[in-house]
């Protein structure tokens, strides 16, 4: 598991949505990192009751997090993109709670989770970093109760397209109001609380009311100010994500 990319030539750092390390900073994540690791599509990142020595730094691809009753019923709880950290409740928790698996072919960055701690005692930033991650995520899940609390499933799915295509092109997945949609109806349907009959439903509603239009593995946004309208959504205003 060699280090394929270096952190100081890391892509995502030309990215203008992630804020920059200093050189103290930069030196130490690169000896954080151990190297990098490869999954297939459909491949499991983090296991739920796993105890994995390892933290993760989604690089490339898209994977999804979620969890399932002993009858096998799924919900899926958020998405992850680049830049996302993966498995910060393992280092905190010692035992993951959700499962995390790869959508597309995923390249993480690797890190050793018996060293999280020397963050918070020697690099104050980046300790503040990974509390901002972790409100972040707080924020996000947020968002999701109130739409499956309160929005109807019309509602629900406006928003969770908004909320995808904005992260999607954050990080360079996105452009011209459209977006790869590496998902299946049936991962939306257990994102949103709702059968997948009820899920194919709602979109031919928001179709027929030319708000989306989604073709395979793509989803096109046709009018964003009525989608917004529809789900009360609002813009996150627009901050330097940390980037460990």
């Amino acid at each position: 598991m060699a280090a394929r990319t270096k952190c100081a030539n890391c892509p995502l750092r030309k990215m203008e949505t992630f804020r920059s390390l200093n050189e103290r900073e930069l030196n130490f994540v690169s000896g954080f990192k151990t190297g990098e690791l490869i999954v297939e599509a459909g491949s499991t990142i983090v296991l739920e009751d796993n105890n994995s020595p390892h933290l993760y730094t989604v690089l490339d691809g898209w994977a999804f997090r979620h969890k399932s009753l002993p009858d096998g019923r799924r919900q899926v709880l958020n998405f992850a993109l680049p830049g996302d950290l993966v498995g910060l409740q393992l280092a905190v928790m010692n035992e993951m709670q959700h499962t995390v698996t790869a959508l597309t072919d995923t390249t993480l960055c690797v890190f050793q989770r018996d060293k999280i701690w020397s963050v918070f005692k020697d690099y104050p930033s980046l300790s503040f970093s990974m509390t901002w991650i972790a409100a972040r995520e707080e924020q996000m899940i947020d968002g999701h109760l109130v739409s499956l609390g309160r929005r109807s499933a019309s509602e629900r799915l406006a928003y969770l397209i908004l909320h995808l295509h904005d992260r999607a092109e954050a990080v360079g997945y996105a452009g011209n109001l459209a977006f790869r949609a590496p998902f299946t109806q049936a991962h939306l349907s257990d994102a949103l609380g709702i059968t997948p009959v009820h899920m194919s439903r709602t979109v031919k509603k928001l179709q027929d009311k030319n708000l989306i239009a989604w073709k395979k593995d793509s989803i096109q946004i046709l009018d964003r100010t009525a989608l917004e309208a529809l789900a009360s959504y609002e813009r996150n205003v627009k901050t330097l994500r940390p980037l460990i």
